[in-house]
């Protein structure tokens, strides 16, 4: 098992946030990640794990994802949430969309969409539900995920942002339409980088969507 960063509270939720490429669990400690959720008063464990995917397929890491991580955290707590930042959060939806284990609910900060070459296949075709992804395709993560979310699985608790200036904006915003998120997708100013993601973290923390607020 690979380093971890961790906030344990004695809370019965937790939450599952995997780091983008090139992070680490480290990158969310400076960046002031655990440090707004001790202030923030919200009854929530937070658990970082360093958990990337191998090579180009992320398979592997899914099924460690849910092998290493979600299995056994559903043996302590009542409530398991998964979530993460631009290929975390591919990741982290792309386990709910997939099915791969069971998750309460979805923190996602600017999720990577994927490449422009199938978010414009997927335009081209005339929409998701018209899409047809070939097989010789389903090696690619990003196919896999919108594949997933053409028969997505029932609705859970969605929290997902992004920069207005971010580099994926496209992407994410076409994301956002083929979600439940009943609260809305947040957009607030910044880019694909921490001047948005720890903004829309305070937002998830106030939100109300998980835990609840210490006496």
């Amino acid at each position: 098992m690979n380093p971890t960063e961790t906030c344990h509270q004695g809370a019965d939720s937790l939450l599952l946030m995997l780091p983008g490429a090139l992070m680490t669990p480290q990158h969310m400690v400076q960046a002031g990640l655990f440090e707004a959720l001790a202030r923030s008063g919200v009854a929530l464990d937070l658990v970082a794990p360093d958990l990337h995917a191998e090579g180009a397929d992320n398979r592997i890491a899914l099924r460690r994802l849910a092998d290493e991580w979600l299995v056994p955290a559903r043996a302590r707590y009542r409530r398991v949430w998964l979530g993460g930042i631009s290929r975390g959060g591919q990741l982290a939806l792309s386990c709910w969309a997939a099915q791969v284990a069971a998750v309460d609910g979805l923190c996602l900060l600017a999720p990577y969409a994927g490449g422009r070459l199938t978010t414009n296949a997927i335009r081209r075709a005339g929409g998701l539900a018209a899409w047809r992804p070939e097989e010789a395709q389903m090696s690619d993560p990003d196919v896999r995920l919108w594949h997933g979310l053409q028969a997505p699985p029932p609705a859970v608790p969605m929290f997902m942002g992004y920069g207005a200036r971010d580099r994926f904006a496209d992407g994410m915003g076409m994301l956002a339409q083929h979600l439940p998120l009943t609260g809305g997708c947040r957009v607030v100013l910044g880019d694909h980088d921490w001047s948005a993601w720890l903004p829309l973290w305070q937002q998830f923390l106030g939100a109300g969507l998980v835990g609840a607020e210490t006496p």
